[in-house]
């Protein structure tokens, strides 16, 4: 009998530590991320995620405090992923602030997207990334890294430092570029810092689309978001859109919303 109540108790302290959460870190060694299932959710049946990277000197869990992008991603009926940077900034190539390794961003991001679709219900095919600023930033990294990691991507007010890389690993991904027309932040022609340039988002646009062999396909306006958008597709299917709005450097929970159901409508998702 003693044997027996130990069994449960080692079981019930093994399941326990395994728990993670919206309040509740899910460990992965000395990295950690939090994730929200939406309102009501079983439990079993399979929904999609967006994961969503912080801006300098944010966290993990203040992106899962923030009510509205919560309530937004269960409304959608997916999971909200929130994952965090070494330190107060992401480590990204060519970027000034390298605190960890650039190959241990990739790696935490292989770790964490295996890490949920392992302990939870998430259709791995159903998946978007996205992130603000420094997280926008490693979006696009993301997109030329881990292309096929995500059903599709939507970088917001972030691009890659220096320039464009010449070359990204294939296949080309479904992307959609949110940015303000007088970011003076991360503008969208780039700017100098500490000796080391932000790309020009013209620049990546204009690159990834010959990389990826798009074609223009017309433009579109949001009304609500003061969106002016264009659009691009390959001969796959593949989406590469920018949407732009007249305001500096700042996010809204609503364009992810937008983002994602950009792309259901698409036929992506």
């Amino acid at each position: 009998m003693r044997v027996f109540i130990s069994l449960i108790f080692t079981v019930l302290i093994g399941s326990s530590a395994m728990a993670c959460g919206p309040d509740t870190k899910c460990r992965l060694g000395d990295r950690h991320y939090f994730i929200a299932m939406p309102e009501g959710h079983d439990g079993r049946s399979q929904v999609g995620a967006i994961l969503f990277s912080h801006g300098m000197q944010g966290t993990a869990k203040g992106v899962m405090g923030n009510e509205t992008l919560r309530g937004i991603a269960s409304d959608l009926g997916v999971a909200l992923i929130a994952v965090k940077s070494v330190g107060e900034d992401w480590s990204l190539p060519n970027g000034p602030r390298n605190v960890a390794s650039v190959r241990g961003t990739f790696a935490y991001f292989d770790a964490v997207v295996a890490d949920a679709t392992r302990r939870f219900a998430i259709d791995p095919d159903r998946m978007m990334a996205t992130g603000y600023s420094a997280g926008g930033m490693v979006t696009w990294n993301l997109i030329c890294e881990r292309p096929a990691m995500f059903a599709a991507f939507a970088p917001m007010a972030g691009t890659f430092w220096k320039e464009p890389p010449k070359r990204c690993k294939k296949p080309v991904a479904n992307v959609l570029h949110v940015h303000g027309r007088t970011d003076l932040t991360v503008p969208l022609e780039g700017r100098v810092i500490k000796g080391v340039r932000q790309g020009n988002v013209y620049a990546v646009m204009k690159r990834y689309k010959r990389i990826g062999r798009y074609r223009r396909a017309g433009r579109s306006s949001v009304a609500a978001l003061e969106f002016e958008c264009t659009h691009s597709r390959n001969r796959r299917g593949k989406m590469l859109d920018i949407c732009l709005y007249p305001g500096r450097h700042k996010y809204d929970s609503r364009y992810v919303k937008f983002a994602w159901k950009h792309f259901v409508k698409a036929g992506v998702m």
